[in-house]
This record gives structure tokens, C-alpha cells and sequence, in this order.
């Protein structure tokens, strides 16, 4: 009995841990039961409104004038006056005398030229006679039709040119004397001073240069695309936006025309913005952004471009089911999409990005979970 217990016992507390594991197992508690969660995923829509939408087209440019001109000297001489709005920001009006040149020896040629004028004047007067009497002798001693020249006809033509010729030289002198005094051409402003009292100048020689003040220019880059919904033959309104003085502020102008070029670069297409500066007070050089009132569309849908899915999709719910709808994209902005057809008010376009989305599969919407997502 002895020599049988080593063999007896390692099998029995095997079955007995065997039967231990059993029982312990029986009497394990059951796991509680977790409530089926839906299989049908949780999605985030926007309900359409449909109606009538403004374009509004976006675009940046800096203010610039809508003429700057360089004051060119067309007579030499010296300076011998300045304007005191002749100054780097001094303000002129049309017609202000700038810079005055030295015109004694413009006076001096205009005299000259008035008496050169007299002598063909003489000089006509004289010949005119002599001719009547030549054709009154060629009536009495010659005959047939006299010559020009026997006529006096040729030397009377003559006396005619040298006449106009005088008087042609004396309009020069005359318009020569009038450019010693450089004249505005426009309301403006000066932006550089090149010349002042002393300085002897030449014909073409840049004196500054000058800006009108009339009014404010802005070239603003669009779209190509974005051409079919602008009535430019029509002016439409700009509005003009920028930080200013410490504060926001906007100003009001219209398109006015659309540059010829496409730019080779960025593809866009530049319309020109122009303001009154008279009413509005629009600095040159400042940076503006700019919204152009663009076609009145009389239906379309505005929705978020979270909502398209590739370029003429989106997701709609009907009746807790997904469903594929194609829309027909009138313009896309910035943050969001304009639809012209395919969708009506009421309908729920779905926001959430799906990763597997097959059209009649089952959703949830935040509303039906009680939350948002």
C-alpha cells in the first residue's frame, strides 16, 4: 500500500484541480448585458434654404492715382520762380502756374516774329499792286493770256507763302514764350521735385513729377471664371475696406473697366475699381480689400464646402437613409459653395466626413441621438 501512493496521489490532485476549475467557473458571476449600440452612423447635417443670392466677388489691390504725369520743360532757360505748391505733397489746381523760366529771350523772339509779319504783310501789299498793273499793261500791249510770271501771279503766290510763313513763326514765338510758364494740367498733388530757382533746363528735361487727386484707382485680380457673374458695362458697385487711421474704414466706388491681359502667372483677370476723392478721402498707396457686387442669382443654395463630395456631389438624409444627389455649382468661394440647381429648401445635406459612404445605407442624425457630433 505504501509502494502504491507515490503513483496514486499526483493523478488524483489533478482531478481535483480539474473539478476545483469547474466548479469555480459555475459559480462566476454573469457579465451584465450592455445595451446594443445602433449600427447605422451618426452624421452631422445643414438644412437648405433656397432663395435669391447676391454675388459678391473678393479681391485686394492697393489705391493708386488714376493719372501720375512727369513735368517736362518744353523751352530752355533758367528757372527764376517756384510755386510754393511746387514741393514734395504740395496740392495745385488745373491750370496753376508750377515753375517759371526766364522768358526775355521768348519776348525778344515774339517781337521779332510780330515785325517780321508786318514786312511780308508790306511785302504782299506791294506785289498785289504790282500785279494789277502787270495784267493792266498785258491788256493793252500783249496778247492771249498772259504768263504767271508776266502776270506777277508766281510773285504774288510767293509774297502769300511768306506771309503765312511770318506769321506761323510769330504763333511758335508766341507759344514758346506761354511754356516758360509750366502749367497743371490737372488738380493734383506733387510727388517729386526735380528742379527749383537757378537751374538752367533743357526741352525734355524732367522738371518732377505729379498725381491727379480727382479720384482713386484700384486694380483688382479675379477669376477668370468669375467674369460671367460681373455686368461690367453696367458699373457695378465696389466696396472698400482697410485699417486706417486707427480705425476700420470703408469707402464706395464702381468698376469702371477690365484690363486686356490675362496674367500669364496667377491666371486672373484685372478689373479697375475707381473712387471720388473729393467726398472720400482715399489714401494712395493703401491696401485695401475689395467686394464687387456682382449678378443677382434669383435661386441658389449657400452651403459650407464641408458639404461636396468631388465637384457635383453631396449627401443628403431622407428618411434616416443617405442618398447621393448631384448638384450643378454655380461659384465657389473661399469658405463655402453657391448651388443653382439640384437641391430644394428643407432638404438635410449631411456635413460629416464619411469614410465609406454607399447611397441607401442607414444614418443617424445628431438631432435623433440627442447631441451634436
Amino acid at each position: 500500500m505504501k509502494n502504491r501512493l507515490p503513483y496514486i496521489l499526483p493523478p488524483a490532485i489533478l482531478i481535483a484541480g480539474v473539478l476545483g476549475a469547474v466548479l469555480l467557473m459555475k459559480l462566476k458571476p454573469e457579465p451584465a448585458q450592455r445595451p446594443r449600440v445602433a449600427s447605422a452612423p451618426l452624421v452631422r447635417v445643414e438644412s437648405v434654404t433656397v432663395g435669391p443670392y447676391q454675388v459678391r466677388i473678393a479681391s485686394q489691390g492697393s489705391v493708386t492715382p488714376r493719372t501720375e504725369t512727369n513735368l517736362v520743360s518744353e523751352v530752355a532757360g533758367r528757372v527764376v520762380r517756384v510755386a510754393p505748391s511746387f514741393a514734395a505733397g504740395g496740392a495745385f489746381a488745373k491750370g496753376d502756374v508750377l515753375l517759371w523760366i526766364d522768358d526775355r529771350d521768348y519776348e525778344i523772339a515774339v517781337i521779332r516774329a510780330d515785325a517780321q509779319v508786318a514786312q511780308a504783310r508790306v511785302a504782299l501789299e506791294q506785289e498785289g499792286a504790282q500785279a494789277a498793273i502787270a495784267r493792266e499793261e498785258w491788256g493793252e500791249l500783249g496778247k492771249g493770256d498772259p504768263s504767271p510770271l508776266a502776270s506777277r501771279e508766281l510773285q504774288l503766290a510767293q509774297a502769300r507763302a511768306a506771309l503765312a510763313s511770318a506769321e506761323a513763326s510769330l504763333r511758335k514765338a508766341k507759344l514758346d514764350r506761354e511754356r516758360t510758364a509750366v502749367r497743371a494740367l490737372y488738380d493734383g498733388s506733387v510727388r517729386q521735385k526735380l528742379a527749383d530757382v537757378g537751374q538752367f533746363v533743357s526741352p525734355g528735361q524732367v522738371l518732377g513729377r505729379i498725381f491727379a487727386t480727382d479720384y482713386a484707382e484700384i486694380r483688382l485680380p479675379i477669376p477668370d471664371e468669375d467674369l460671367a457673374f460681373l455686368a461690367l458695362g453696367e458699373n457695378p458697385p465696389v466696396v472698400l475696406r482697410a485699417r486706417y487711421g486707427g480705425a476700420l474704414r470703408e469707402w464706395k466706388g464702381t468698376i469702371v473697366r477690365k484690363e486686356a491681359e490675362i496674367d500669364p502667372v496667377t491666371r486672373m483677370v484685372t478689373v479697375v475699381a475707381r473712387v471720388g476723392r473729393q467726398e472720400n478721402e482715399l489714401p494712395f498707396g493703401l491696401f485695401v480689400d475689395a467686394a464687387i457686387e456682382g449678378r443677382d442669382l434669383a435661386s441658389a443654395a449657400v452651403l459650407p464646402r464641408a458639404a461636396m463630395r468631388g465637384d457635383d456631389r453631396v449627401y443628403v438624409v431622407e428618411e434616416e437613409t443617405l442618398r447621393f444627389r448631384e448638384v450643378q455649382v454655380a461659384r465657389r468661394e473661399r469658405d463655402r459653395v453657391v448651388v443653382r440647381l439640384g437641391l430644394a429648401t428643407g432638404d438635410l445635406v449631411i456635413l460629416s466626413r464619411l469614410t465609406a459612404a454607399t447611397d441607401g445605407m442607414k444614418v443617424r442624425t445628431a438631432d435623433q441621438a440627442g447631441g451634436d457630433v
